[in-house]
């Protein structure tokens, strides 16, 4: 689903260069030295190694987890219970639905992939099946005997391994969707970032930058704001509607998962970051109405902050994503002056993480409490509608 983005430094520098456009009203007063925290090479060695690893063990995992799911497709009830659950549900929790040997080989694959990801043993089966595309339903209502692959986090993928259910090995065009059925066996990714959002804020904290869980408020059904001080309560920044922009995908992606890291500085003068899930945000090319809270303004000392959306892959590992903000983010100060913090945050994400599969969406700078209107990301890949909202206490 993700919109392109290569990524290049320089690149990236010279488009915040035009970005005062997106608030006209602010002005960006920070010191050169301060817009972009270089990051230790050691650290960035150690990180990029550490993504490597994590990528390389998921892959592993699902690559073991296809293979263990098309030979038991010999048992044939257990293929027609199978073939049931895919044409009556987009996703089937497959680990769940097993038994026997089958179970405890996608349970050991699902603790692997916990493990890489950075995440808590409690957060339970990740393994997910799917079918490849609406395309092939035809032929497995038919009875033709699918085909398991492992979902691809590479964008450009040109081939695709899928396996039948004698072992054999079949390669597959990424970009044709083919007409033999597929079952692909991926993450489930809204319960993996579900879960590493959780992990993300308490490593960030635990590292010594503040973060906090978004505030969860219905504004379905938004009143007007008060304007009176004496009303209890704070402001925020709302998205009320967002879009991300259309590519041509593989066939065997699925869905994406967003979120986005608001970052500033907080009450105390020190940098902090809020992760905001965005699990609706699924598909390029369609229009969100979410009337989400992005900012929650008490948190921030300046009336400025910065947003950094990225997508979770099977790549991520939420400690590591941490450790490497926080080690960029610490260098920097307050001085007096808001100081943007996207291209800290970015410089702070290792080279390597930007290969094949980069998990940078696009970015938004000086976000303000007084904005209202749609806004551009400096990428190009998405633009998002905000208006301010205000929070009432009751």
């Amino acid at each position: 689903m993700r919109p392109r983005h290569t990524h290049g430094r320089g690149t990236l520098t010279a488009a915040a260069a035009t970005l005062v456009t997106f608030c006209a009203a602010q002005t960006l007063a920070a010191a050169p030295s301060a817009f972009a925290a270089p990051v230790p090479d050691p650290a960035a060695a150690r990180a990029a190694h550490a993504h490597s690893a994590t990528a390389s063990a998921v892959t592993s995992a699902q690559d073991r987890a296809a293979r263990a799911i098309a030979r038991s497709l010999g048992d044939a009830s257990w293929n027609t219970r199978l073939r049931t659950a895919a044409l009556t549900s987009h996703e089937v929790p497959v680990t769940r639905r097993a038994d026997g040997a089958l179970k405890s080989q996608l349970a050991a694959a699902d603790r692997q992939i916990a493990q890489a990801k950075g995440l808590d043993a409690k957060t339970g089966p990740l393994l997910q099946l799917r079918l490849g595309d609406p395309s092939m339903r035809a032929a497995l209502k038919a009875g033709t005997a699918p085909w398991v692959a492992p979902a691809v986090s590479d964008d450009d993928a040109t081939t695709v391994t899928a396996y039948d259910s004698r072992g054999r090995a079949h390669r597959l065009d990424a970009r044709t969707t083919p007409a033999h059925p597929v079952y692909v066996v991926d993450v489930d990714s809204s319960k993996a970032l579900a879960a590493g959002m959780d992990v993300l804020r308490a490593e960030l904290v635990k590292d010594g930058v503040r973060s906090a869980a978004p505030v969860a408020v219905n504004t379905a059904h938004t009143a007007a704001a008060p304007k009176t001080a004496a009303t209890a309560g704070y402001w925020t920044t709302k998205i009320t509607a967002v879009e991300l922009s259309d590519d041509e995908e593989p066939w065997i992606k699925g869905a994406a998962e967003i979120y986005t890291l608001v970052s500033g500085f907080g009450q105390d003068g020190k940098v902090r970051v809020d992760p905001v899930d965005m699990p609706y945000l699924d598909y390029d090319g369609t229009v969100y109405k979410p009337n989400q809270i992005l900012v929650n303004w008490s948190n921030y000392k300046y009336n400025l902050a910065d947003a950094v959306m990225m997508e979770e892959d099977g790549s991520t590992n939420y400690r590591d994503l941490a450790k490497a903000i926080a080690t960029a983010l610490l260098t920097i100060t307050d001085q007096g002056t808001y100081i943007p913090l996207v291209n800290a945050i970015l410089d702070a994400i290792p080279d390597d993480w930007w290969t094949d599969d980069p998990d940078y969406v696009d970015s938004w700078y000086t976000l303000a409490q007084s904005n209202q209107g749609t806004y551009y990301g400096a990428r190009g890949n998405g633009w998002m509608t905000v208006e301010p909202y205000f929070v009432e206490q009751f």
